[in-house]
């Protein structure tokens, strides 16, 4: 183990992830980094997993959310200086987890770093554009791909390497969100600290998005519930214009066309989005949703 990789530890959220975290955690053992696997309530072999990997478990009686569950990995890694945010479906190439630490050393004013992203097919996933940062006119997302190392207003929190007294003092994940949007708040909150938001290009990470979860029956409805919701919440933190009633209108449209069809699919995404973005506008939070207020 090189002596920056043992100032580093992964934090990884599980909730049924046992058909990715194998491969997840292979590959940081590898690197010779270790992990906490923070789960939410998996009754799926996913603990198992993280013991047998030797990684720190921390099992939550309740799903907790996704950057909640962050926050609770993050309190318990005291003895480090960085923390590698991970998510469960995604895999640390050689030399990755060095060549961001090596970066967040060359470049000291850097709040986040962030991999290059392969998705399954290949190619870099890079965001074009971020609810949290307006100022981007990139309206039509045209994807444009970096060739080095540059800073950006938003980067995907599939793996992030941040100092862990960076991450504590300006709060960690946004505890009101229990799903989807807690990367845009974060990389917002790091620049408005002073803190530089940074692709490093030569780590690389293979990351098979969406596969965190096994899918089960009524998730679909879940996530779309929430990303609705948070999408709500983050324009009216932020003061921007309110998409909630767009999302209800143009949603509840859909559902009502989809239902005669029996596309359980759709009926759930488009139901799942309506409700999301109805329960914003009449004010009940997400936590109150998943019992967690």
């Amino acid at each position: 183990m090189s002596a920056l990789n043992q100032s580093v530890t992964a934090v990884i959220v599980s909730f049924e992830s046992g058909d990715v975290l194998p491969a997840c955690l292979d590959a940081l053992q590898a690197e010779g980094v270790g992990a906490i696997v923070v789960d939410n309530a998996s009754t799926d072999n996913s603990c198992k997993i993280a013991e047998a990997h030797g990684a720190k478990l921390i099992s939550n009686p309740q799903n907790q959310g996704f950057g909640r569950g962050m926050n609770i990995g993050s309190h318990a890694a005291a003895n480090f200086d960085y923390l590698l945010l991970l998510n469960p479906d995604a895999i640390v190439e050689k030399g990755s987890v060095e060549a961001l630490l090596e970066a967040a050393h060359l470049y000291p004013d850097a709040g986040i770093l962030s991999p290059r992203i392969l998705s399954s097919d290949g190619s870099i996933f890079f965001p074009t554009k971020s609810l949290a940062a307006p100022y981007l006119h990139n309206i039509k997302g045209i994807k444009v791909t970096p060739v080095g190392n540059c800073c950006a207003p938003f980067l995907s929190g599939a793996c992030y390497l941040i100092r862990r007294d960076l991450f504590l003092q300006i709060g960690g994940f946004d505890p009101n969100i229990f799903l989807f949007y807690e990367d845009n708040d974060l990389c917002r909150r790091v620049i408005e600290a002073g803190y530089s938001v940074t692709y490093v290009h030569n780590a690389v990470i293979s990351h098979a998005q969406g596969k965190s979860s096994k899918p089960t029956r009524g998730l679909h409805y879940k996530t779309r519930w929430h990303y609705a919701w948070s999408e709500g919440y983050m324009a009216h933190k932020y003061g921007l214009p309110n998409p909630s009633f767009k999302n209800l209108a143009r949603n509840a449209l859909k559902y009502l066309l989809a239902l005669p069809t029996g596309n359980t699919h759709k009926i759930e995404r488009y139901g799942g989005s309506v409700a999301g973005a109805w329960n914003f506008l009449r004010g009940r939070t997400a936590l109150a949703r998943e019992g967690l207020d």
